[in-house]
């Protein structure tokens, strides 16, 4: 089904990129239309607000100015770069990615759709959105602000959360893409579904685009997108043990190479449900080899995570002897914890001592 033919795609065209060239937000990735900074901006906006995003954006362009600084960085330095930001996946990936086109592109970013469609964690938003922002090539970038918008102007009810209705939204955005400026079309529709089309009271009558808005026109608008209900939360609980030595040293783990905030760094944790309290300091006493001298409550932490709740039950656990450890762990001063990437549960745990 064509949805574009419902409305006057030229007339929508003009609307949309003349409101976004002027009502733009001044950001950082768009002072120019380099490709590696295009790219690092959409990779972190992922799951993430812009405002959260920009001082972020602006540490790693520091620290990592080109695809060739970011690929040749000790992967730990390009964590610690991305902590507090989360899914840091992201990060891993992108590296790997840069790498892949340092080696095999000479450090240009490919802008062939297959070739950079190919790189790792580049999936069809990524690739259609630095293809058509960086290389004004006409690819659909479609992402939650452009399915919501696109949802109420072209009267699309199909739901959203379904994978395969985000082929419903590429083939509307091929039909309705300004093949003279992609890379102002595409960022009107992530811009006007940021400000605008927004997910509750959408600002109707501030809208460029209104007289084409199919939802709007039948009073609609709030009841689009269509969105099944999301997968219910599992909850874990864990004591996070600060076990400092005579010394001042303080453990960290290292979480596994994959899997959830995979090679981060944490305070150790024990799952609740495998040692309760009344049974905690025999636990670490044996597991460490080491005398507990004295144990103090901190703060709890809560985390929530997209699908799971983190509830840490803080232990600050002064030790006598020499903890036996294994090949995942350090011993460090706390001015030393600084250096090293943690998450933002552990980063709050930190923050309390």
């Amino acid at each position: 089904m064509k949805y574009a033919s419902t409305i006057n795609i030229s007339n929508f065209q003009k609307d949309l990129i003349t409101w976004f060239e002027e009502e733009q937000r001044m950001l950082p990735w768009r002072e120019n239309q380099d490709p590696y900074r295009v790219w690092v901006s959409e990779i972190m906006l992922q799951q993430t607000k812009v405002d959260t995003v920009i001082p972020y954006f602006n540490n790693f362009m520091e620290k990592f100015p080109t695809v060739t600084a970011l690929a040749e960085a000790p992967e730990q330095d390009v964590l610690k770069a991305w902590e507090g930001l989360g899914y840091y996946s992201r990060a891993r990936n992108l590296q790997t990615a840069v790498r892949e086109v340092v080696e095999q592109y000479d450090a240009k970013v490919p802008d062939d759709p297959k070739q950079f469609g190919d790189l790792k964690g580049v999936g069809p938003y990524t690739q259609g959105a630095v293809l058509s922002i960086a290389f004004d090539k006409a690819e659909p970038a479609v992402d939650g602000n452009v399915m919501r918008v696109l949802s109420r102007v072209l009267l699309i009810e199909e739901d959203i959360a379904k994978p395969k209705t985000r082929k419903t939204f590429e083939a509307a955005v091929r039909e309705l893409i300004s093949q003279e400026n992609p890379s102002a079309f595409n960022q009107g529709l992530m811009e006007l579904g940021a400000l605008v089309c927004t997910p509750t009271k959408p600002s109707c009558l501030l809208c460029p685009v209104q007289e084409h808005c199919i939802a709007y026109r039948e009073g609609v608008e709030q009841t689009l997108p269509i969105k099944k209900k999301k997968v219910k939360q599992s909850f874990r609980s864990y004591f996070a043990l600060v076990l400092e030595d005579e010394a001042g040293n303080i453990l960290l783990e290292q979480r596994p190479s994959e899997g959830l905030l995979a090679q981060l760094w944490q305070f150790p944790m024990v799952d609740t449900k495998e040692v309760d309290e009344q049974h905690l300091a025999a636990y670490i006493q044996e597991k460490f080899q080491i005398e507990i001298v004295s144990t103090k409550d901190l703060e709890p932490v809560k985390h929530v995570f997209s699908h799971l709740t983190w509830h840490l039950d803080v232990k600050f656990i002064r030790i006598k002897g020499e903890p036996t450890i294994s090949n995942n762990m350090v011993k460090l001063t706390r001015q030393a914890i600084e250096q090293y990437p943690l998450p933002v549960s552990h980063q709050n745990i930190y923050k309390q001592i």
